[in-house]
């Protein structure tokens, strides 16, 4: 597993585009820091009191999805995901250049928070009754949807019932991901599903013909898509509704509420975080902050 501790810059906090999402590693200085809130004060014994004691926390992210978790050439991870991550932290009185930075793949997410290895999770992860058994979520914050991708000249596949009708293409998601669940009722045999540990390997696979489709959430897709200097295309709508929350430890309700609390009064940050990351994609929206569950 990577980590990292550095000071998440201006520069690198922005993703550099030209009309649509470009590969990172770069940046002008047009970007801005959530702010830091040095004077918070928390009850003994919380979360939020043990990390403004420390002065610093392990945040788990994803390090290969335009847009939202990806790491630039400098090693550093940038997206909104984890601005997000920095408004949250920052809430707690934690500096940018004091978030050590876990790279959490979709397969592993549970286990991390279980294990303590990360203080929570910030990694397009949808909220879901299976995994509520195991971890907590505060939000969501965010609600993408399941959507395709393929090569730009593929006409063969309009959408996900496609598929099936097309049984020696191959489909590629990522291993304990919800698309990958998703995507299983429109195959015509399980032999069709290919899995990686992350997206960017998928990407790789579709670009060298070992697979025909990648499916995953239509924010990351569309990243891809912007990177690919018009090598692939995103196919059809969206067929499922993908609520992003933060991942906390199982029934920690002081810490998700605060989580919560602090999106909601920071909606400009969070307007901020989107534009410069994310809403750089060609065709995006503002996306409006979700009203967030209740906390359990």
């Amino acid at each position: 597993m990577r980590t990292m501790t550095f000071r998440a810059t201006a520069a690198a906090a922005a993703v550099v585009l030209a009309g649509s999402l470009a590969a990172c590693g770069g940046g002008d200085d047009s970007g801005s820091e959530p702010e830091v809130n040095t004077d918070a004060e928390f009850e003994a014994g919380t979360k939020m009191a043990e990390i403004q004691e420390a002065g610093t926390i392990k945040i788990g992210t994803k390090f290969d999805q335009p847009g939202f978790g990806l790491q630039n050439l400098e090693g550093v991870p940038e997206g909104f995901d984890v601005e997000v991550a920095k408004i949250v932290a920052g809430a707690m009185g934690v500096e940018p250049d004091s978030i050590e930075w876990v790279e959490t793949t979709s397969d592993i997410r549970e286990s991390s928070i279980e294990n303590e290895d990360v203080d929570m999770v910030v990694a397009t992860y949808t909220i879901n009754d299976e995994r509520k058994e195991r971890i907590s979520f505060a939000g969501p914050y965010y609600v993408a949807g399941q959507t395709l991708m393929t090569l730009a000249d593929e006409d063969a596949i309009s959408g996900p019932e496609d598929i099936a009708s097309n049984p020696d293409m191959k489909v590629c998601s990522v291993t304990g991901s919800t698309p990958s669940v998703n995507i299983e009722e429109y195959l015509a045999s399980p032999d069709q599903l290919v899995l990686f540990d992350v997206y960017d390997k998928c990407a790789d696979a579709l670009s060298n013909g070992q697979v025909d489709i990648v499916t995953t959430d239509n924010v990351i897709l569309a990243g891809f898509v912007g990177e690919s200097d018009g090598e692939f295309k995103l196919v059809g709508d969206t067929f499922t509704e993908e609520p992003y929350g933060i991942g906390i430890p199982k029934g920690d309700v002081a810490f998700c509420e605060f989580i919560n609390e602090t999106l909601a009064e920071n909606e400009d940050a969070y307007t901020t975080a989107w534009e410069e990351t994310a809403g750089q994609v060609e065709g995006t929206e503002v996306p409006e902050l979700p009203e967030a569950d209740a906390c359990s």
